[in-house]
């Protein structure tokens, strides 16, 4: 076997039934469980991406190729230059279509890491999605994290690395908007990151999953491919971007994402992936062009999740340190007000006695320079709908009045 499995962490929502699992439920019959941990989109898939993908499965007789059809490919390259306001990327060799970000954030990793040089690190922040980690780990590199801390605004504290460190970097993960804080990179942490690849040559991977929620139509956050266009960096040299619907589009069983960018990374990338055997449903590329060229349900999907926020937020920010975030459909809310109870067993209290799911910050995040930068913190998806997440709210304010 691989002896780098046995690196491997079990995943969070593995250790969260674990954690549950320990004690004797005293949840009142009354309570109907209420799930806030995980970021699964709840709000309906809309009618015309179902029919859509209903009138495309004629395209299950046929093979995909691994590039994708080209009306997929130009239809997500129109997609980028409608939203960024940027000249449309070479559908021929910018662009790529993958199942979901997940599938191509790991995937990516195993691709442009190189065994042969000793000491390969992958940055990576923290907290993080979990992928970072295990791809880094099976393609045979270390991953190494940057603590993304309240005090610091959730930016990246570069000098945490030595020189020394930052030569053997290969591959930098992004995420922008955050998971789980919610953070954007503004042009000027754009602008310090590209100086660093510049000087060390490393990969960045940016993950855009969260890009189109976000509160204020007139201010969509700042994407990857947008911030190198504005600073001179027409080719994207070492920039790879990761997109998908399930979130933009709430179709997460879908599977449908793209990766866009640097020209010659994403030859080297489709090489592998020929290999790979990733090529996207036929009947599902066909329905992704349905959905990219549409924003009318995004601009619906975006009110939906800016009420809950409005209305959730003020009702948990009296008893946990919260407020709304840039982007996303995260509260990262600290509940150290309540020491010495530690995260993880706040959300078992909340679980058993209010029936309110959340996730334990620590869970999303690993020791780094003495600090896990999750402790302390639950992350709450606002994902259900409103009622819930107001039942929810009120819930988690009378238990925390019993701390």
């Amino acid at each position: 076997m691989n002896p780098d499995l046995a690196k491997l962490q079990p995943y969070p929502f593995e250790k969260l039934r674990a954690m549950l699992a320990q004690g004797a439920p005293t949840t009142p019959s009354s309570l109907r469980e209420i799930r806030l941990g995980i970021g699964e989109p709840q709000h309906a898939t809309p009618d015309f991406i179902k029919q859509a993908l209903c009138n495309s499965l004629a395209g299950l007789a046929n093979y995909p190729t691994t590039q994708g059809d080209e009306k997929l490919r130009v239809a997500i390259s129109e997609w980028i230059a409608r939203r960024y306001q940027i000249p449309a990327p070479n559908p021929a060799t910018q662009i790529l279509p993958v199942n979901g970000s997940r599938e191509a954030l790991f995937s990516f990793a195993q691709a442009v890491i190189d065994r042969s040089k000793p000491g390969a690190l992958v940055v990576s922040p923290n907290p993080f999605y979990q992928i970072y980690e295990g791809a880094a780990y099976l393609g045979g590199a270390t991953p190494v994290f940057l603590n993304n801390l309240p005090e610091n605004d959730f930016n990246f504290d570069y000098d945490t690395l030595s020189a020394e460190q930052w030569s053997r970097v290969q591959l930098l993960f992004v995420c922008s908007p955050g998971n789980p804080t919610g953070k954007v990179l503004t042009l000027e942490d754009w602008k310090e990151l590209f100086a660093l690849s510049d000087k060390y040559g490393f990969i960045i991977a940016a993950d855009e999953c969260y890009s189109e929620i976000y509160f204020d139509e007139a201010a969509p956050p700042l994407g990857a491919l947008e911030a190198a266009r504005k600073l001179g960096r027409d080719d994207y040299a070492r920039l790879v971007v990761f997109s998908s619907l399930s979130k933009r589009s709430n179709v997460p069983g879908l599977r449908s994402g793209f990766v866009a960018g640097d020209a010659n990374v994403m030859k080297a990338f489709l090489l592998y992936r020929t290999y790979h055997g990733s090529a996207m449903n036929p009947a599902i590329q066909a329905t992704s062009v349905i959905a990219w060229q549409d924003e009318a349900h995004v601009v619906e999907n975006r009110r939906l999740y800016k009420e809950k926020f409005d209305r959730v937020t003020p009702l948990v920010a009296p008893y946990l340190k919260t407020s709304v975030p840039d982007a996303g459909f995260y509260l990262w809310a600290s509940v150290a007000n309540y020491a010495p109870i530690a995260d993880e067993e706040f959300t078992r209290r909340l679980q058993h006695q209010y029936n309110v799911g959340v996730l334990p910050g620590s869970y999303l995040a690993r020791e780094a320079n003495g600090v896990n930068p999750g402790a302390g913190f639950v992350r709450l998806a606002l994902v259900a709908g409103l009622d819930d997440c107001l039942e929810a709210a009120g819930r988690i304010a009378e238990f925390c009045k019993t701390l």
